[in-house]
């Protein structure tokens, strides 16, 4: 998923519990006709979020912190956008050393770059670093997925106007949301602070 400004950027794009190797975002082609019905993630029903956000959110009041007044929707990626993806992706992925959680849900704890960590932390430090950079937040979202194994994984879903991508700690490339190997569970709700939202019918 991709997107233009000024000359076109060939540009397409693209966190569980183990680590991943670190490496450079690679570019993708942009999608063509039949894969644009499913450029943006369907999202469903409100849920709760998980429990370990939650804690997230009272260790880090001001990354939570509730937004009134909900405009826009994906925001264009720019190649100014593209260039904070690709470098924040692979900095964090490179920062933090990978660190597997044996405990399950007694050892999730969701840190800001810390100096190793499991998937929970590489998505919230890419997420940190996005908003620092003036990013919106309503256009990143934590993202719950299942891996292959069954394995509840945690990813950064961006939403731009060529379509959502993610950032992962399992892959150096950046890619469009439909092209990662996951069963979607539940993502952050964009306008509506606290709540995410199950994926719908496209991500099932």
């Amino acid at each position: 998923m991709q997107r233009t400004s000024g000359p076109v950027v060939a540009a397409a794009i693209a966190v569980m519990i183990g680590g991943a190797p670190c490496g450079r975002a690679a570019l993708l082609t942009m999608p063509t006709a039949p894969q644009a019905a499913l450029a943006h993630i369907e999202l469903g029903r409100p849920t709760l979020p998980p429990l370990s956000y939650t804690v997230f959110c009272q260790r880090y009041e001001t990354e939570c912190r509730p937004r009134r007044f909900f405009r826009g929707g994906p925001v264009r990626l720019i190649e100014k956008r593209w260039a904070d993806l690709r470098g924040i992706n692979r900095t964090v992925n490179s920062a933090i050393a990978p660190v597997r959680n044996e405990l399950g849900l007694a050892g999730e704890t969701w840190i800001i770059n810390p100096a190793g960590g499991d998937c929970n932390d590489y998505a919230v430090s890419k997420r940190h670093e996005l908003l620092q950079r003036g990013w919106p937040a309503r256009v990143l979202l934590l993202s719950e997925v299942v891996v292959g194994s069954g394995e509840h994984h945690l990813v950064l879903l961006v939403r731009t106007r060529s379509g959502d991508v993610v950032l992962d700690n399992l892959t150096p490339q950046i890619k469009p949301w439909w092209r990662t190997p996951y069963r979607w569970v539940r993502v952050q709700s964009p306008g509506r602070d606290g709540l995410w939202a199950v994926v719908g019918r496209l991500g099932a």
